[in-house]
């Protein structure tokens, strides 16, 4: 399936972060009132850390949450460096969803046991509600890198071993580009001046790693105006 891309700008970093925020909110509250469950997958880095910090302050039956990760690090758990850590620290652990609905990707494993463990516990679930996805500035989302197997095949793996990475660690897990193509909204948070040629290429029509996301449902990417091109 070919990708369906809508654009939306934001004046400021803090517009974007506060729109995400709202998006996530209304997502949530529609799952809940619709299926009486929100499935969400969250992403790591900057932008989004400070979009978690603003979850904290919603109103939601946080017992209806269901969290999974897009992508995480083989480092010891607790390690600063952790996508996990990171929510836990900044969101998570200052809300009442319950434990047994956080999904943490088991990456202290090691990428292959990791993705073969997080990949049966995805089997339990079609679909997930909304997916949050950043961009890097060589294109890359997830831990889905340029010139690694990105699992875009209608048969990939939900979760692939990501080693040789480009970033450090070498090692990571990542739910494959078709998995994550598996929801009801899809939304690219992007921003910073960094990101410029990324989403330049992106526009363009290159095969960068985020361009392999195609949801049926339509991918939205959020940026701020440093990031627009």
């Amino acid at each position: 399936m070919s990708q369906i891309l809508r654009q939306r700008f934001h004046p400021s970093t803090e517009q974007l972060i506060e729109s995400s925020a709202e998006t996530i909110a209304t997502s949530a509250y529609e799952a809940i009132a619709q299926r009486g469950a929100f499935h969400l997958v969250l992403a790591g880095g900057n932008t989004p850390q400070a979009i978690y910090q603003q979850l904290r302050q919603i109103q939601t039956d946080w017992s209806k949450w269901f969290i999974y990760f897009g992508d995480e690090r083989c480092l010891p758990t607790g390690d600063q460096e952790r996508n996990d850590l990171m929510a836990e620290q900044n969101w998570l652990n200052q809300v009442s969803i319950p434990k047994t609905q956080i999904y943490n990707i088991p990456a202290e494993k090691g990428a292959e046991l990791a993705a073969k463990e997080y990949s049966e516990l995805l089997s339990n679930l079609e679909t997930f509600d909304l997916v949050l996805l950043g961009l890097g500035e060589d294109g890359h989302t997830a831990s889905l890198f340029p010139e690694h197997e990105l699992g875009s095949a209608a048969d990939a793996s939900a979760c692939l071993a990501v080693s040789n990475a480009p970033k450090p660690p070498a090692d990571r897990v990542s739910l494959s580009a078709q998995r994550l193509s598996q929801t009801r909204q899809l939304i690219f948070i992007v921003s910073g001046k960094g990101k410029q040629d990324a989403l330049r290429a992106w526009q363009a029509g290159a095969a960068i790693p985020a361009a392999a996301i195609a949801p049926e449902c339509g991918v939205d990417v959020y940026m701020d105006m440093d990031a627009a091109v």
